[in-house]
């Protein structure tokens, strides 16, 4: 087994992770859990680009806005269910 760094390896010192090693494909894991991200954060990227452009031309922004924004990750088979706050600035 190769030796397991970054986030992964924070996982692993996790007292539970042991448990979960023995009954899951780590590689799959990962491999799905960053496709699952980065296409999260692409289409939530372009959905706000878009959303601030349409604002924009019809005078609901004038670009010097903050926004505060709210982002959900809710995996039920899991129990998960955690909000993200931030906020989308224009200037």
């Amino acid at each position: 087994m190769r030796p397991v760094t970054g986030p992964a390896r924070r996982m692993r010192d996790d007292a539970h992770w042991p448990i979960l090693e023995n009954r899951m494909d780590e590689e799959v894991f990962n491999i799905s859990l960053r496709k699952f991200l980065k296409m999260v954060g692409v289409s939530s990227q372009r959905e706000i680009e878009q959303a601030v452009g349409r604002a924009l031309q019809e005078g609901r922004a004038s670009g010097t806005e903050h926004f505060p924004a709210t982002m959900t990750l809710d995996i039920p088979g899991l129990k998960l269910n955690v909000v993200f706050d931030g906020e989308i600035r224009l200037q």
